[in-house]
């Protein structure tokens, strides 16, 4: 979405912008490479075969740049069906097999990637950086399978952990395209008379698809991980409009009715105004919601190479503890 022409427009001189001090060494050192990724050639949005091709090659690359880890050996990892989609169980051999809490994971990937083995594999990092049992749900996408479909994969997968534990024993998260799939699901979950979870976390939601917040812009370039709009939230939302609360949950009625929320963004995030303008709608409806923000993080944090991901992390499984400590 282009800024409209009716509306005014400040004009900056071009200007450098230094890798800050006030972060540490290990994100000095992210920050400094620059963009991650090239901006991608994207396809016509009706071009279902280069869609495919291109989610081919970026989910390939994805997982060559996954860096070796060991963390496999620290989990059990079972796969069940919920409704169309696959969901990875992984349960961390540290955690007691008796201890009910669930943590019901969507991921990230601007709608169309992060599948299949990503999925699996960070499904198995989140699992271990929570603590507890995960479910990583890895929904259909499109170009096949737009809106509503990884909508209702989503509310399937919840609908069938609902069948072996309360409300109160799960809590539900998502990473950009999952934190938007998050707060969407419960919506509309809500919506359909289902018991709400102990809490959700919503990191760096992709809240708004109209992309009308103000750090679509001014965060553009900044931001390591989203360099600028992305087309595939259009593919994903294909006929629907943007501004349906199950598409843009920032346009949700949050007084009907909302779990605890955490949200995590940083000042280099080009969601960063998605994150605060949800946390503004849900602070505005009553909902007892937290904000964290992380000096210079972009949309990705530190790739997790940072202390500032690890005290991510922990507030994560601050959180989490809280809501399911008062949800039993």
């Amino acid at each position: 979405m282009t800024i409209g022409r009716s509306l005014p427009h400040l004009r900056l001189r071009e200007r450098d912008i230094p890798v800050p001090s006030s972060v540490s060494e290990q994100a000095r050192a992210i920050l400094a490479l620059g963009p991650l990724a090239p901006t991608p050639e994207w396809p016509a949005l009706d071009d279902v075969d280069g869609w495919r091709t291109l989610i081919a090659e970026m989910d390939r690359t994805a997982l060559a740049m996954a860096p070796a880890s060991d963390a496999a050996r620290e989990v059990a990892v079972e796969e069940i069906s919920a409704g169309g989609s696959r969901v990875y169980v992984i349960t961390p051999h540290a955690f007691d097999p008796d201890d009910r809490r669930v943590y019901l994971e969507f991921h990230g990937g601007a709608f169309t990637q992060g599948g299949r083995e990503i999925c699996r594999l960070r499904g198995i990092d989140n699992a271990l950086r929570v603590g507890v049992r995960s479910w990583s749900v890895d929904y259909r996408m499109p170009p096949d399978h737009p809106y509503p479909v990884p909508l209702d994969d989503c509310l399937a997968a919840y609908r069938a952990l609902l069948e072996q534990r309360d409300p109160g024993e799960i809590v539900v998260g998502g990473v950009s395209a999952g934190a938007n799939l998050a707060a969407a699901m419960i919506l509309r979950a809500r919506d359909e008379g289902l018991p709400l979870p102990a809490g959700v976390v919503l990191a760096t939601p992709a809240a708004d698809l109209t992309e009308s917040g103000d750090t679509w812009q001014t965060n553009r370039g900044l931001d390591n991980i989203l360099t600028g709009p992305t087309p595939s939230t259009l593919l994903y939302a294909g006929a629907a409009d943007l501004r349906d609360p199950y598409v843009s949950p920032l346009f949700g009625d949050f007084h009907a009715g909302f779990p605890p929320a955490l949200l995590l963004s940083g000042t280099r995030d080009m969601l960063l105004s998605d994150t605060v303008r949800l946390h503004r709608a849900m602070r505005s409806a009553g909902v007892r919601a937290e904000l964290h923000i992380w000096e210079a993080a972009g949309h990705g944090g530190f790739l997790g190479r940072a202390p500032e991901d690890d005290d991510r992390a922990e507030e994560i499984r601050r959180f989490t503890t809280a809501c399911w400590s008062s949800g039993a």
